[in-house]
């Protein structure tokens, strides 16, 4: 016989909200976990310990609200407005400055071409020099995987806005990167 397809996120969270099921949450967890940590891991400007902290307050969270989740989005989409709340929450607690509300809205360009590995550490430190919104919306798109209308809406700000932040971020990343390679 083969092997049981993996169930989907929706079935998952049915099963703990309905069962109390601990196995599907840890699923849900073991599924999430390498895309919260890496969110996070760029939002604290590579800070492991907190982005590890955050990590574990997220699911926790998570774990408490699973029966708040409407079925209206993605799971993910769902748990990254959990992982950026409990960022947010932190940022605001050590009184970094916070997102910027910046208006209109921009046209979005072509995601940008795969980084080779040396030059990972480069972008590392490069992604630690944008603004918390634009550093939020860059790990939102890319590295969370969330359409920008997704990021948007898990962020809790304008669509345009995070064009903004994206077309920015992008911008300061190419010239940071373009100084180090010299």
């Amino acid at each position: 016989m083969g092997e049981r397809p993996e169930p989907a996120d929706a079935q998952l969270v049915l099963a703990v909200v309905a069962h109390d099921d601990r196995k599907a949450f840890a699923r849900l967890v073991e599924r999430h976990q390498s895309m919260v940590r890496s969110v996070l891991r760029r939002l604290t400007k590579g800070d492991q310990g907190l982005a590890d902290d955050l990590a574990q307050e997220t699911f926790l969270l998570a774990w408490r609200k699973l029966g708040t989740f409407r079925f209206d989005a993605r799971f993910s989409t769902w748990l990254y407005r959990i992982t950026f709340n409990a960022w947010l929450s932190e940022a605001r607690k050590r009184r970094e400055v916070l997102l910027d509300d910046l208006d209109g809205a921009l046209p979005a360009e072509e995601p940008p071409q795969a980084v080779p590995i040396e030059k990972r550490l480069d972008l590392e430190r490069a992604l630690a020099t944008l603004s918390d919104g634009e550093r939020a919306a860059i790990a939102a798109c890319y590295y969370a995987d969330l359409s920008q209308l997704e990021a948007a809406e898990a962020i809790g700000i304008p669509l345009g806005t995070v064009k903004t932040h994206i077309l920015r971020a992008k911008a300061k990343l190419r010239a940071k990167l373009r100084e180090d390679s010299r």
